[in-house]
């Protein structure tokens, strides 16, 4: 016996309910669509590197373990997400000695900067079409 909708009485055909109007979602407004623009949202939008170089972006210098302090990582998750933001050219790590201790300190460079303000616009378009619905 075939199944029959819980509306349906005995005998009688299942009837199906009227099929709900599909609304369209929203699009959300894109800054920048280049291969190099999917790569930076990408890199930037992780949350630590987003801290590091958010930090950078209001503190010339900062040391390694200044942003581990800041972070809450372990020196492994740090060094690794700094060496990413390095190895795309948008930290600088200058390395010295304080005595005899080897010492990190990082600053953003133009390019970083660039790319977090491109992130920042990203997020903030985001926003404003979020509000607006």
């Amino acid at each position: 016996m075939a199944n029959k909708s819980a509306t349906a009485k005995r005998g009688e055909p299942a009837t199906r309910a009227p099929a709900k109007a599909a609304r369209k979602p929203t699009p959300v407004p894109r800054v920048g669509t280049s291969a190099e623009d999917a790569k930076f949202d990408r890199l930037v939008y992780e949350r630590v590197r987003l801290g590091i170089m958010s930090a950078l972006a209001v503190n010339e210098r900062l040391s390694f373990n200044e942003l581990k302090s800041l972070f809450d990582v372990s020196d492994g998750n740090l060094s690794a997400h700094a060496r990413k933001l390095e190895e795309a050219g948008y930290l600088e790590c200058l390395k010295s000695f304080e005595g005899r201790r080897p010492k990190s300190e990082y600053r953003i460079t133009p390019a970083g900067r660039k790319a977090l303000e491109r992130y920042l616009e990203h997020i903030e378009a985001v926003i404003k079409a979020t509000r607006r619905t």
